[in-house]
């Protein structure tokens, strides 16, 4: 049972939906994207049309190592590069048609402010001591050298490239001390052991009450419960929570412990708070400051983090135990959908390393629709997925444009030719085609359920066999035929096809929006389509109802392999240039 409300007579669910923060070190890629950004934003789409309260909220991750290390290699200040950077992201997101309620950073006053006060809360109750420990320190750079400034062999696996906060290979958290030929990730030298004194966070202390939460939410994915009870049972550790403040950047969130006036808040400790200021800020800002408060305290609201797997354990581990150790009665993540990773031509994706295919590269090359529905329907649930050109090129020439936009155009067509642009009249319904309409309900039912269980790679795929469903009606009825002997036959099945399509604009929404209102806008309905009900999908179009004419909704791509990556390091050459 879910908390509602009543508003104008309307019950409606709460929802916070949220998206992993990207660092802000470079312009995300399509891994980004898809594991957590458009995710999030395809679920929480679904959620406006079924009439739900949403807030959606994420935010640039400004303030770790990724960020220092690019902006001492760029030979610029840190906040130069993040404030670039994240106007950049901002206007992308917009392009991709993010529907974010708010996209922060983490450079927010309102981030800073509640990330202090949230750890002095922490300290107060006892989850936080300081302690001597010997870290990495580079006497070249000057400096120790804290998470990704360091670089060398997971101790657990042997990956070559693994960095001091976590292996990207295995996905365990790490500290620089534990890995096995260190090197710093600026200068490539070989760093010494030295001492300096750091406060933890004692998440030993809370191994049980985390046990229990994950073992309870059985909302939870398995890959995540069994992953996260797995690192509880070998054995939490305390984690270090401040770094040392950067002489040259002096970057980061100042610990407010006392006597740690040196150091700064381990970003991933400050990052995953995000989703809790970003929602004050969002309140704050439309003048009803108190109402985050229902988002994250009443135990009926459901919360959805987005993530790729590699953010596994700060999310349903990191997180949950800082909002436990506050005291406070904190909603905790009620569920986390995380996906396996995308990888570009058999490695993953990385903007470190400028591996794959970035965001503002993909709008140059392709419509954001044509990326929308390719991530989604290929969308790692299960297991890695490697990108290709021809797997690309398959999801928009035979589902978008040969099944998809097909249906579409080709019903609209007919109407605009053989009816005067004017839904038909049909006649009383036969057996065959009432099973066509009770097939739609099925389907516009079934991607309902796949959706709301984060399983939107299947939700995607069936969007695509609602069109097929409707274009194997039309190969049957052949109404281009029928239409020379019984018009009134002829009107029925396009009157029939006609509410398939008004079901598609509905049901692609979340997936495709461009396109959807594309169709919404040709049916010549009122508002956005991005304004409906879910529910209403399957409603009736009145007979005689006026359309506009039918333009083709994509185009295919005809480009070989070779070609469209050619075309790739030219535009990446381009941007590259103009930046």
């Amino acid at each position: 049972m879910f908390h509602s409300i009543n508003i104008g007579g309307a019950v409606k669910i709460k929802v916070l939906v949220a998206s992993a923060w990207p660092y802000i070190n470079f312009t995300p890629h399509l891994g980004t994207l898809v594991g957590s950004i458009l995710s999030a934003d395809v679920y929480a789409r679904y959620c406006r049309l079924k009439g739900e309260e949403v807030v959606m909220v994420s935010g640039s991750d400004e303030h770790g190592t990724p960020i220092e290390v690019e902006a001492i290699r760029l030979g610029i200040a840190p906040k130069e590069l993040t404030d670039r950077n994240h106007a950049k992201v901002v206007e992308l997101l917009e392009k991709w048609e993010i529907t974010f309620d708010n996209y922060t950073r983490t450079e927010s006053p309102v981030h800073r402010e509640f990330v202090q006060n949230h750890f002095l809360k922490i300290y107060k109750n006892g989850y936080i001591f300081e302690q001597n420990t010997d870290m990495l320190y580079c006497e070249k750079c000057g400096r120790f050298l804290p998470d990704r400034f360091v670089e060398g062999k997971c101790p657990h696996c042997g990956y070559e490239s693994a960095r001091g906060d976590q292996c990207e290979s295995c996905g365990r958290l790490l500290e620089p001390t534990m890995l096995v030929e260190p090197h710093c990730a600026i200068c490539k030298s070989t760093p010494i052991v030295k001492t300096t004194k750091h406060w933890y966070f004692d998440l030993p202390k809370l191994s049980q009450k985390l046990t229990e939460y994950l073992e309870g939410n059985k909302q939870l994915p398995n890959n995540v419960r069994n992953f996260c009870l797995n690192l509880i049972k070998e054995g939490l550790k305390p984690r270090a929570i401040t770094r040392d403040v950067s002489k040259t950047t002096n970057w980061g969130i100042p610990a407010p412990f006392p006597g740690a006036e040196d150091k700064t808040i381990y970003v991933w400790f400050e990052a995953v708070l995000g989703y809790v200021s970003a929602t004050i800020e969002y309140f704050k800002e439309k003048g009803h400051a108190e109402e985050w408060k229902d988002y994250w305290f009443n135990k009926d609201v459901r919360s959805l983090y987005f993530i790729g797997k590699d953010n596994i354990p700060f999310h349903a581990i990191i997180l949950p135990a800082l909002l436990l150790a506050s005291g406070e009665d904190y909603n905790l993540p009620w569920n986390v959908p995380a996906t396996e990773w995308l990888q570009f031509k058999g490695e993953k994706l990385s903007k470190s390393q400028r591996k794959g295919i970035f965001i503002d590269e993909a709008l140059e090359l392709f419509p954001a629709d044509y990326w929308r529905f390719f991530l989604m329907a290929s969308r790692p649930e299960t297991k890695d997925a490697n990108f290709s050109w021809d797997l690309f090129k398959e999801k928009v020439n035979a589902d978008l444009n040969d099944t998809f936009g097909n249906f579409v155009h080709r019903t609209l067509t007919f109407i605009n030719t053989q009816f005067n642009g004017e839904i038909p009249q049909p006649q009383e319904l036969d057996e065959e085609t009432k099973h066509v309409l009770d097939t739609l309900k099925d389907k516009v039912k079934e991607a309902a359920e796949e959706i709301e269980e984060c399983r939107l790679q299947a939700a995607a795929n069936t969007l695509i066999s609602i069109s097929r469903t409707g274009n194997q009606y039309l190969n049957e009825k052949e109404p281009w035929n029928l239409i020379k002997k019984d018009r009134e036959k002829a009107a029925s099945i396009l009157h029939v096809a006609a509410q398939i399509v008004k079901a598609l604009a509905i049901v692609s929404a979340p997936f495709i929006p461009f396109s959807a209102e594309e169709i919404w806008k040709t049916l010549n309905l009122e508002g956005s389509v991005h304004e409906q009900k879910w529910d209403q999908a399957t409603d009736p179009l009145p007979a005689k109802h006026k359309i506009a004419k039918a333009k083709p909704l994509f185009r295919k791509i005809e480009d070989t392999e070779q070609k469209l990556d050619e075309k790739l390091e030219q535009t990446r050459k381009r941007i590259m240039e103009s930046n």
